[in-house]
């Protein structure tokens, strides 16, 4: 079965202005190439007065009127932030990043090269690169998409029945509409998540988990008696 980015989620219609680059009967990692040319199709982003003192703006960086911005972030351009969505304190967005309608980019996060869909979640701790988070998807405190191996070679995805080789050598992963992932779980390289699929706090997840689906790894936890 050959897998296709409408099989994990659907543009919303916030992004509509973008919706010829980003192909859904493609691949859902060949996205990852088309935000940058989505991006650069934007005509140049206007000044934005009234902005907190703090908030550092770099490049072509375009804002609705209503997201809301913290005290203090960095946002360096391209990137497009849709209407509704919410900055918190210290997040920093480095370029070639897209965030739909409702987004949470949240506190202390980082965000490259990655497309967030309607109503993403990402409120505390993460690190999301070279990824794509479909409607709804959240992410729980300190979740990271891990986006490079460690041997530097290209990234592949693996499913039961066949090997994708992506050519890519930065991809972080691909989450279906609505997929959550727990707190402090790490998802490595080329990981493929499911519509409503769901990895368990504190897993260490690799692979393709099918939609409704829950990975969990669970160990014994040993209770020792404390010696001074």
């Amino acid at each position: 079965m050959h897998m296709t980015a409408s099989d994990y989620f659907a543009l919303p219609a916030s992004l509509a202005s973008f919706a010829g680059f980003f192909d859904p009967a493609a691949e859902p990692w060949a996205w990852l190439k088309a935000i940058p040319v989505a991006l650069a199709s934007l005509p140049e982003a206007g000044a934005r007065s009234g902005l907190p003192a703090s908030v550092r703006i770099e490049g072509e960086v375009h804002l609705a009127e209503d997201v809301r911005l913290p005290a203090y972030c960095t946002l360096i351009g391209p990137c497009w932030i849709g209407p509704g969505t919410e900055i918190r304190p210290g997040a920093y967005v480095r370029g070639n990043v897209i965030a739909g309608a409702g987004a949470v980019l949240g506190n202390s996060c980082e965000f490259k090269n990655c497309l967030l869909m309607d109503g993403v979640q990402v409120p505390h701790f993460s690190y999301v690169g070279d990824s794509i988070l479909g409607n709804r998807a959240h992410l729980g405190a300190g979740a990271v998409c891990s986006n490079l191996r460690l041997d530097q070679k290209p990234v592949a995805v693996r499913t039961a029945e066949r090997v994708y080789e992506t050519g890519l050598r930065k991809f972080g992963a691909i989450l279906g509409d609505a997929a959550e992932v727990g707190c402090n779980a790490v998802l490595n390289p080329g990981s493929v998540l499911g519509r409503r699929a769901l990895v368990a706090p504190g897993t260490v997840f690799s692979g393709v988990l099918p939609a409704d689906t829950i990975a969990r790894q669970r160990g014994a936890v040993s209770h020792l008696p404390r010696r001074d």
